[in-house]
């Protein structure tokens, strides 16, 4: 006959191991990643507690909050000791982290640097699974005025319409434009395709005296700026 298995709920932790009370008593900040998904799934199996689940999951994206946002529901359930209503919870809690970090964007009126446009843009383009194009439209004192995206399913697939791209710019009465896209493999590095596609802009938009600021190459934490590195 079988043991019934043990659940290793918070409850039963000693206190110094309870993330919910090390939360309370100390910070939110002082957590772990782990600890913190501890808390939201609760408990573990019966051969691992909440937090060593966590810690399991994460090793499996690289310790990475972005990838582990990318898994789904049926992924999140591979892992033993997570059901349905514990991967619901983290993809849900995930989400909300994602759409903070999106209204936080919205704040940002003004492009004063490169980390400002990547701040912008990345809540749209960072977690991509795909390659989009997007556009943002300043006026002569680098406030935003539209952006939207222009092309998906990356540069050499997909034809970047510059005639529109200025028509917009004009429409707008923009002076200034960044370009931006997403690179879903991670790297940094700017293709040929990348290069040509940035100097047929910088062409057509000089022709209507708008100027083209910079383009971003943007991943899930990092991006790469054309202005930054003097080959715009």
């Amino acid at each position: 006959m079988q043991d019934k298995p043990t659940s290793f709920s918070i409850k039963h932790w000693s206190d110094d191991d309870k993330p919910r009370e090390k939360l309370v008593q100390k910070g939110k900040s002082v957590l772990s990643d782990a600890e913190l998904i501890a808390i939201l799934i609760g408990s573990g199996s019966r051969d691992e507690s909440a937090v060593e689940l966590s810690k399991r999951i994460l090793a499996s994206v690289n310790n990475n909050l972005n990838e582990l946002g990318k898994l789904s529901i049926k992924q999140l359930m591979q892992f033993k000791g997570i059901g349905e209503a514990k991967a619901v919870t983290i993809a849900a809690a995930l989400e909300i982290g994602r759409r903070r970090r999106g209204e936080d964007a919205q704040k940002i009126t003004k492009i004063s640097s490169s980390k400002d446009a990547f701040e912008l843009l990345q809540p749209h383009l960072g977690e991509l699974p795909h390659e989009e194009f997007w556009i943002v439209y300043l006026n002569n004192s680098n406030k935003v005025i539209h952006m939207a995206q222009l092309s998906k399913g990356g540069i050499t697939g997909t034809l970047v319409d510059v005639r529109l791209v200025m028509k917009q710019a004009l429409e707008l009465g923009a002076v200034g434009l960044i370009l931006a896209h997403n690179h879903p493999s991670g790297g940094l590095k700017p293709s040929n395709a990348d290069k040509q596609l940035t100097q047929k802009l910088k062409n057509a938009a000089l022709a209507l005296d708008i100027k083209i600021l910079d383009h971003l190459i943007i991943t899930q934490k990092d991006y790469f700026s054309f202005a930054d590195q003097s080959i715009l």
